[in-house]
């Protein structure tokens, strides 16, 4: 593998980890309604875990109510009971087969709380990356030893591969800081 591969897959890597970091503050819930809120909910579907977008359809009826109409009348008791007893502290309730989900305002505790793991989070993301920078440039150490590529290419590479990781705390470290701004406010 050249360096140029290894800069590449540290890159692919660290990008991955952002977008992971991205999507895991879609499930932290910010007092206002989006269908993101319940996409990591899975539903148990005839013996088979799948997502609640696969059983039903997740809609915002208004800026405080998720409406989930699910496409099979049956399944409305489970995906209500799965929801209740999700990780997010919702609390659903069912007329016929739409089930409406209201989304409790946040006390100012609650949205420390939420900073807190928010940046928790944060963290967790850097340290990732911080990894993929290590292992990336312990592989070009490894190439240089055994002298598949110049001392020159070995810097060059490390430092492209420094402004990478740069470049992708940067990110999360906005993510982060518009996550917070968003919880803050009322």
């Amino acid at each position: 593998m050249s360096s140029n591969e290894i800069k590449k897959q540290a890159e692919i890597k660290m990008h991955k980890s952002v977008e992971n970091y991205a999507h895991s503050l879609t499930k932290v819930r910010t007092g206002r309604a989006h269908a993101g809120i319940l996409d990591h909910i899975q539903i148990d579907y005839y013996g088979q875990m799948v997502h609640i977008s696969q059983v039903a359809s997740v809609t915002v009826s208004d800026a405080h109510t998720i409406t989930v109409q699910p496409w099979e009348a049956k399944m409305a008791a489970v995906i209500e009971k799965t929801i209740r007893e999700s990780d997010l502290g919702l609390n659903p309730a069912s007329s016929g087969n739409i089930i409406r989900v209201p989304m409790p305002a946040l006390t100012e505790e609650r949205r420390k709380e939420l900073i807190k793991i928010v940046k928790s989070d944060g963290e967790d993301a850097k340290v990732a990356i911080r990894n993929i920078r290590r292992d990336a440039n312990a592989e070009l150490k490894a190439k240089l030893k055994d002298k598949l590529i110049t001392e020159d290419d070995e810097k060059r590479s490390q430092d492209e591969i420094q402004k990478l990781t740069d470049k992708s705390i940067t990110a999360i470290d906005k993510l982060t800081a518009d996550k917070e701004k968003e919880l803050l406010t009322v």
